[in-house]
């Protein structure tokens, strides 16, 4: 599904997009890669397209709970975040597949393939704290 062009996501940034009845937060991490995760912070609902981003994490804006942007894995005790799968197409627009999702169109929400990747198969997710570095 083609959720927009690229340029509405600045570099280091992301936006939510709402699908159906899902939200998913799409970022855009300096390098040009693409990440999309569930919208909402598992903890308390928080925007996580308006949370700091790295290559590999996103940090929560309500009460800095961080997530890997790669695998959905908390680093912060959590429960993990559904990925999904996102690329940019040859016309420039973010395109996101989620197949199990009834669709009715993506619509940009305020502020800020496949199948669903959290975690990859046969790979579990560290349950212990991690400190950031």
């Amino acid at each position: 599904m083609r959720l927009g062009p690229l340029q509405e996501i600045p570099p280091g940034e992301g936006r939510t997009y709402d699908i159906g009845r899902e939200s998913v937060a799409v970022f855009r991490l300096r390098d040009g890669e693409l990440r999309a995760v569930q919208a909402a912070c598992p903890h308390a609902g928080g925007p996580l397209a308006d949370g700091q981003i790295d290559r590999q994490v996103v940090i929560c804006p309500l009460h800095l709970h961080v997530f890997d942007l790669g695998t959905g894995c908390a680093k912060t005790g959590q429960p993990d975040l559904r990925t999904y799968p996102v690329h940019l197409d040859d016309e420039g627009f973010i395109v996101l597949t989620i197949e199990e999702l009834a669709m009715t169109g993506p619509q940009r929400s305020g502020g800020a393939g496949h199948q669903q990747l959290s975690p990859p198969e046969g790979q579990a997710c560290d349950k212990r704290s991690e400190e950031l570095a």
